[in-house]
């Protein structure tokens, strides 16, 4: 298996580690009860890593996409794990971000992650 394709079971995990850190820790318990409930009553850093899990959710879909596509392509394999290996890189700054409220600096790193999804169509080509 390609390191491309091994980048889509870990972007797989990008999720749950924000929703990790949004219900973990702290002096709030997480309410496993109504976990969705819970979440939508936090705020701060908790707010934004639920946000950032999201995010993870609406970009996942068009990454896979873009990997799956290379492969059958047979694109450039360097360039599919090096544009893939950048996604998943940029995903985790975009969550330390995120949860350290760093606006710009998020919206650049989706960004950078988008032009990754946005490059591996392009070998494909």
């Amino acid at each position: 298996m390609t390191i491309a394709l091994w980048a889509i079971l870990a972007a797989c995990f990008l999720p749950i580690l924000s929703t990790g850190l949004a219900k973990g820790g702290g002096a709030q318990k997480f309410d496993n009860a109504a976990p969705r409930a819970w979440l939508e009553r936090q705020t701060g850093w908790r707010q934004r890593a639920h946000w950032a899990e999201r995010n993870h959710y609406e970009i996942f879909p068009a990454f896979a996409a873009a990997v799956i596509v290379a492969h059958i392509a047979h694109a450039p394999q360097g360039w599919a794990d090096a544009l893939a290996v950048a996604f998943v890189a940029s995903r985790l700054g975009f969550i330390a971000a995120y949860v350290t409220d760093r606006p710009t600096l998020r919206s650049a790193l989706w960004s950078l992650g988008f032009l990754c999804v946005l490059g591996l169509f392009a070998i494909s080509a």
